[in-house]
């Protein structure tokens, strides 16, 4: 019996979102409905965040509040679950912000959150114009059948197999870098996995020109793209192979580095040509002082979000550490990497 725990505490629920979540759980036999943290089964369930942002701050506090409540001793709270997202608002600003600040906390406490976990209603109903040029459907149609689809996804989800095969891609220097430092401290402990580095040197790779989708697909059908080169020759047909991406991000003014931006900017060629569903997504994010959360989030919505890549439990490992070889002074350091690696492994 296919069973959809939605949690929903915020009870200004609009129009909008109810027929968006009627459209969701019709992929499902029974919906539970939780509006307070006091509920503790969180675990081995399939889970719907249910959000009506705020028309003034943008927030859905209510569900702030939920997570505020949350056992913050346990960091397995959501473990075996997995989790989709949909989210309302009454302007055009937030949904984004949103769905990127709930999904950073929860996987944070266990939770997998399958590859394009969210569908959005802005105001009016803009951001499907796109999905319009395609679908030919009114705006109110497509977003009722987008929530319908998430799901029959999420109701059908089934854990992936084991990870044999990793791409990890950089730009940072060898020698002065804590990130690659702390990835070589991880990637120790990953054994009987395929492991490909690729870094992204300066120049390498330029960024997406903005074809017309016709164009980008039509290259993607030829494994190739407007600019060719490394992309083509290397990252694609790594990430093409492999079962999981380790993106290693420094803190650069609390965002990603721009080579590694332009990697992500230039992968919709191939995600014209195949899904990411099946792809983990990992990331190691070293900050100098602080915003480690910033490009975690930055990475959740570039890549679970819009590119479609899952998310598996515990996927992005923050620390701090601003002088070369700092990292190796941070306390525990060691047991953190082996239990990361220990979740790469596990990753199912």
């Amino acid at each position: 019996m296919k069973e959809v725990y939605v949690i929903c505490p915020n009870d200004k629920i609009s129009t909008q979102l109810k027929k968006m979540l009627d459209s969701f759980i019709e992929g499902f036999d029974i919906a539970h409905y939780i509006s307070s943290a006091y509920y503790t089964d969180f675990q081995n369930k399939k889970i719907l965040f249910l959000l009506e942002l705020d028309s003034s701050t943008y927030f859905d506090i209510p569900m702030l509040n939920f997570f505020s409540n949350l056992d913050s001793k346990s960091r397995n709270i959501f473990q075996g679950s997995t989790a989709a997202l949909l989210i309302h608002s009454n302007s055009e600003l937030g949904t984004k912000r949103a769905a990127q600040d709930i999904i950073f906390m929860a996987n944070n406490l266990g939770c997998n959150f399958i590859g394009h976990p969210l569908v959005e209603a802005t105001v009016n109903l803009k951001n499907f114009l796109t999905w319009q040029k395609s679908l030919r459907l009114p705006l109110e149609e497509i977003c009722i059948n987008l929530s319908s689809k998430l799901g029959k996804r999420l109701a059908e989800y089934k854990t992936s197999e084991a990870i044999k095969k990793i791409t990890v891609l950089y730009s940072s220097p060898h020698k002065i870098s804590n990130t690659l430092d702390l990835w070589h401290l991880i990637s120790k402990y990953l054994k009987k996995i395929s492991i490909e580095e690729l870094q992204i040197e300066n120049g390498k790779i330029l960024d997406c020109k903005g074809c017309h989708y016709r164009l980008c697909l039509h290259y993607g059908k030829q494994n190739s793209c407007f600019y060719g080169g490394f992309m083509v020759e290397n990252v694609l047909p790594s990430i093409e192979s492999s079962d999981a991406v380790v993106w290693l991000c420094p803190n650069y003014n609390d965002s990603i580095g721009a080579n590694l931006t332009a990697t992500i900017n230039r992968l919709t060629v191939l995600y014209h040509k195949i899904s990411f569903y099946n792809k983990a997504l990992f990331g190691i994010v070293i900050s100098g002082n602080s915003g480690s959360d910033s490009v975690a989030k930055q990475l959740i919505g570039a890549l679970n979000i819009n590119k479609g890549f899952r998310l598996p439990p515990n996927s992005i490992i923050t620390e701090t550490a601003n002088n070369p070889k700092a990292i190796f002074e941070v306390p525990d350091i060691e047991l953190k990497a082996k239990a990361f690696a220990a979740t790469i492994m596990n990753s199912l």
